[in-house]
């Protein structure tokens, strides 16, 4: 009787320590295999966003003015010479409007192994290039400049009704889930 208490106590013991310390996997674009995120330069000493992203995988800055305003910066000299200067599409795939080549990229978690990983053609892995903090602050700024279906969305956005149209602030998030 002892022998199986002791058993249950350690599978309950382990089941919630896996509670406690689940994560969001990323994973590769292309080949399904988990990206190594200890590759990245910001991956020892992360932001607070990055934390919070790899934790739910939910981009942070999405309402973030600052943060898109950062990301627009970031991407005119990181993105924009295969994607145009308003990710309007030139050698690389526009990123405004809702086709997306991979359709990971509806999400947060799935443009960020985009980004981060690379895909097919041009677009190699940026790790080396950004880190996840900047990757993130691009992300956001492609997620405002969304021009596409708004049922569409699956990411984190401003709900412009909630917070009276001010949109820059991290308050009236809501998450949308596509109508299908």
């Amino acid at each position: 009787m002892q022998l199986k208490t002791m058993i249950l106590a350690s599978m309950l013991v382990t089941v919630a320590a896996g509670t406690a310390t689940a994560e969001v996997t990323f994973r590769h674009a292309l080949e399904g295999m988990p990206l190594d995120l200890s590759v990245a330069k910001d991956y020892k000493n992360p932001s607070g966003a990055v934390k919070q992203f790899l934790e739910s995988g939910d981009n942070p800055y999405n309402c973030d003015k600052k943060a898109v305003e950062e990301g627009h910066s970031l991407f005119l000299s990181a993105c924009s010479g295969c994607h145009g200067h308003e990710a309007e599409g030139k050698l690389g795939p526009g990123l405004a409007d809702d086709y997306w080549t991979y359709p990971a990229g509806l999400t947060d978690k799935g443009l960020f192994e985009i980004i981060f990983g690379g895909a097919q053609g041009m677009m190699g892995p940026q790790y080396g290039n950004l880190s996840m903090d900047e990757m993130l602050k691009i992300m956001a700024f492609l997620r405002s400049i969304y021009k596409g279906n708004p049922r569409k969305i699956e990411w984190k956005t401003c709900n412009a009704a909630a917070d009276g149209g001010s949109s820059g602030e991290q308050k009236g998030i809501i998450h949308i889930k596509p109508q299908s």
